[in-house]
């Protein structure tokens, strides 16, 4: 691990609640829970602080959308099982005589005749 993620990880386990999403009230936090002389590495600890909790808090709405995402596709399969259960107590039965199965498919004529 190199030094400036051991240096924000000391200092987030002790006061996580104190760093959030801005890095410049992520800089003042740092001034007061620690001395750091140096600039640079200030700047460096309090950005990379910024970007951690950045991607935690993206990682978290990630997940909470796809736990919301999943709970909506249970939901309407569902749905689906229901509905197709209402239509097959709604089906009736349909009796044709033969006469009428030779009305409904009349002769037609084929493809073959008509390209002649």
């Amino acid at each position: 691990m190199d030094r400036i993620k051991r240096l924000s990880f000391e200092v987030l386990n002790d006061h996580k609640t104190k760093f959030g999403e801005d890095f410049t009230e992520n800089k003042k936090a740092l001034n007061q829970v620690s001395i750091i002389r140096s600039k640079g590495l200030k700047n460096k600890v309090a950005g990379y602080i910024t970007r951690f909790n950045k991607k935690q808090i993206l990682n978290e709405q990630y997940k909470q959308d796809n736990v919301d995402s999943s709970n909506d596709e249970e939901q309407d399969s569902s749905l689906e099982i229901a509905d197709s259960e209402d239509i097959s107590e709604t089906v009736e039965e349909i009796t044709l005589t033969n006469e009428e199965v030779e009305t409904i498919a009349a002769p037609t004529e084929s493809v073959e005749e008509k390209s002649e």
